[in-house]
């Protein structure tokens, strides 16, 4: 006795009414490299706690504060009554202590109103071109001087404009040349660091498999560039400053939809079909290096006492076209290799 065979399975076949045009179907999509690293960077930088998390945060530090204080006073006392040697030196312990806490306070406020500083110049600038106000323009030129007088990268620049800006008298040009003479070499400093940034996030995103690492290198690659550009412009952010500066450049990134991949943006990095061929990660890299190049060039905005008019403002794919070559192949003019794995 034999077993039947098994029938053939056979596609399940529907009929539809009327008739389907394939070209109505949605096209498929790219799976291309979103530059999550950087948006979850983006994000946390930006987090700000709601209303009542800040009061509790008041409360408890204060009520922290408040029992430390008490507890040192109690401590002082007891050491005093035991032994007035060692009470003293607990004494000046404290002091030396609380010294170190309004220094730095002290240095942190000094760094506020660095950045304040500069956001006064760049108002004034703003306000006497949009006024054609010369006196006014003069007096915000003469505040720019005194500001980069100790720095010696500008002394040519500071030196030139002394000379012709008597015979100008038109606002306009006035901090046209200003800006041009006094902050051409800043902005290429500035270019340098930004390169430098994208460059080490675009390596880490590519080469570190842990998602949380390329975040915090991310974060703090973006930090340090932040802070030295706000130096460069002279506003030497403190800790609370840099932070506070790195969350208003995301802030103003986000509100405007900066911090995205755009098409274009991707086109100019990857043209010629680059990042076809290379492996998501590093295609993951060379995107999260042009979302840093991109920050980098909103902190040049918000850090620099003068908007740029008489100077180009540096395009996101030069920087990052600058800063990614030979770092992840020779392009696309190169001969072609087979993908990374």
């Amino acid at each position: 006795m034999t077993d039947d065979p098994k029938p053939l399975r056979r596609p399940a076949l529907m009929e539809l009414e009327g008739e389907a045009d394939p070209g109505l179907a949605a096209p498929v999509p790219d799976a291309l490299p979103v530059g999550a690293t950087m948006q979850a960077a983006a994000e946390v930088a930006t987090l700000r706690p709601a209303g009542i998390t800040r009061f509790a945060l008041w409360a408890f530090g204060s009520l922290f504060s408040f029992v430390i204080s008490i507890a040192l006073w109690d401590f002082v006392n007891d050491l005093l009554a035991r032994n007035t040697i060692l009470g003293w030196i607990g004494f000046v312990l404290i002091g030396a202590a609380i010294l170190a806490a309004v220094i730095l306070a002290l240095r942190e406020w000094v760094a506020f109103a660095r950045l304040r500083r500069l956001d006064t110049l760049r108002d004034a600038a703003e306000a006497a071109r949009a006024t054609h106000d010369l006196p006014a323009a003069r007096a915000m030129v003469a505040k720019l001087t005194r500001l980069y007088a100790a720095r010696p990268e500008t002394a040519w620049g500071r030196a030139r404009l002394a000379e012709r800006q008597a015979d100008v008298m038109d606002a306009d040009a006035l901090l046209a040349m200003a800006e041009a003479d006094i902050l051409h070499d800043l902005d290429q400093t500035a270019r340098r660091e930004i390169e430098q940034a994208a460059r080490r996030v675009a390596m880490v995103t590519a080469l570190v498999p842990m998602a949380l690492a390329d975040v915090a290198m991310a974060l703090f690659a973006n930090l340090r560039m932040i802070r030295r550009i706000a130096e460069i412009y002279g506003g030497r952010a403190g800790t609370l400053g840099s932070w506070r500066l790195m969350r208003r450049v995301f802030g103003h990134l986000i509100a405007t939809g900066a911090v995205a991949l755009t098409d274009d943006l991707l086109g100019s990095i990857a043209g010629g079909g680059v990042l076809s061929k290379l492996s998501r990660r590093f295609g993951e890299g060379v995107v999260n290096g042009a979302l840093t190049a991109r920050v980098g060039v909103a902190a040049m905005e918000v850090c620099r006492p003068m908007p740029f008019v008489a100077l180009p403002k540096p395009r996101v794919t030069n920087l990052v076209s600058r800063a990614l070559t030979g770092l992840f192949g020779q392009g696309a003019d190169a001969p072609s290799s087979p993908p990374a794995q």
